[in-house]
């Protein structure tokens, strides 16, 4: 599949009022307007381009809110102070209490622990099913169900959601899909795929220099207005607002985002297939060991790669802290959770991203101590990367010396 996801954003121009090549960046908390009664209409939700209060919107998170409408192919886009901003707004706007949503199991650990111990505050619950399993999928769902929530490739397990399977399901039982795109931007475009509503920590890739915190709901322009309706919107009342500054930063470095993702996924597949054939236990969608490559490969775009994210289990968590000190040591990267840095960055997701989630339900999704997750950064030389991986693999015993090189 071809995505002309990147020329749409590559297409878009905003001039700054002085003719700039970059937009003006609104340096404002308040708007003034020129009389009485069009303040009174934009409260009221009755007038367009007209802006109100930055909590509300901005000129700046609405040039940013475009571009990733354009990513994803959404008619439009609202954008969030981070990206568990964007998550718990589209929840709390779909949900009321007493209701019920169908999750992935392997989720996020901070989307995990608002669903799962959260939301116990309004009754609201949640069933956690293998999403790869349309059977078990459909079974949780149940009279109250209000939506279908999955991340398109999943933290940190790297399952893989057919989200076509997924949207006609939730469509067959009048639902909204909810996917979280994070970890697979320009690679994987849900909305063509049928998902009602795509969201991104724009913190990850999108910005790709992990200076900032952000996210994004895109979906319709239905959807979006009324999670910024000044009387019942949850991104309105809850306050989840994105400062201008963050929002035009973002946007600048959105330009380059079909570069680097290319990147990523060039490095990341290199080393997957080299460090496999180390026979080493790696998870990573471009292999055509994982168990979900063949269902990606058909609707993926291609040109993307398979993703920067990739999984090592090297056995206990003790061998996993050990690497991850030594590669740190060695300057491979950075002992640190996010992912997208130009510079590969690496955790033990078991102890920290996902260690909301119990240990027994770690264990039995198949979350296991040693798991390394790596966001592989964007090296030019990632031969001498895998060579230095493998050196320290090889020191503290968890590859033996006198495995072929490739």
């Amino acid at each position: 599949m071809k995505s002309k996801s990147s020329d749409n954003l590559q297409d878009l121009q905003y001039f700054g009022e002085y003719g700039g090549i970059n937009p003006s960046i609104s340096d404002s908390s308040t708007y003034t307007f020129l009389s009485a009664k069009k303040m009174f209409d934009t409260f009221e939700g009755n007038t367009e381009g007209c802006y109100l209060y930055s909590r509300h919107s901005s000129p700046s998170n609405l040039y940013l809110g475009e571009a990733l409408a354009a990513l994803e192919g959404t008619e439009t886009a609202n954008v969030t102070a981070s990206g568990m901003g964007a998550i718990t707004a589209v929840i709390l706007q779909l949900c009321n209490a007493n209701e019920h949503i169908v999750s992935s199991r392997t989720i996020y650990g901070g989307t995990y622990a608002f669903l799962k111990n959260f939301l116990k505050k309004f009754n609201i619950g949640t069933s956690f099913v293998d999403i790869t399993d349309l059977e078990a999928v459909e079974k949780a769902i149940t009279p109250k169900t209000k939506m279908i929530y999955c991340e398109s490739v999943s933290n940190p397990l790297l399952e893989v959601a057919d989200i076509k399977a997924l949207s006609t399901l939730a469509k067959k039982h009048g639902l909204p899909l909810v996917v979280d795109n994070t970890f697979s931007p320009l690679s994987i475009t849900p909305a063509k795929l049928g998902a009602d509503i795509v969201i991104h920590s724009l913190t990850k890739f999108i910005n790709g220099s992990s200076d900032c915190v952000a996210g994004v709901v895109c979906g319709s322009k239905e959807f979006c207005l009324a999670l910024k309706d000044v009387n019942n919107g949850a991104g309105m009342l809850l306050g989840s607002t994105l400062d201008s500054l963050r929002a035009a930063s973002i946007l600048k470095n959105m330009r380059t985002i079909h570069i680097r993702v290319k990147k990523h996924s060039e490095n990341a597949q290199y080393l997957a297939e080299n460090f496999e054939k180390d026979g080493l236990r790696i998870v990573y969608p471009g292999l055509k060991s994982h168990k979900g490559h063949q269902k990606l490969k058909r609707f993926m775009n291609h040109e993307f790669g398979y993703g920067g994210l990739l999984t090592m289990d090297v056995g206990t968590l003790e061998k996993a802290n050990a690497l991850m000190e030594l590669m740190q040591e060695r300057k491979l990267g950075y002992l640190a959770v996010s992912l997208g840095f130009y510079k590969t960055l690496f955790s033990a997701p078991g102890t920290s991203t996902s260690s909301e989630i119990p240990l027994e339900e770690q264990k039995e999704m198949g979350l296991t101590d040693g798991l390394v997750r790596f966001s592989i950064g964007l090296d030019n030389d990632i031969h001498r990367t895998y060579t230095l991986m493998r050196e320290c693999l090889v020191a503290l015993d968890i590859l033996k010396s006198n495995s072929a090189m490739v």
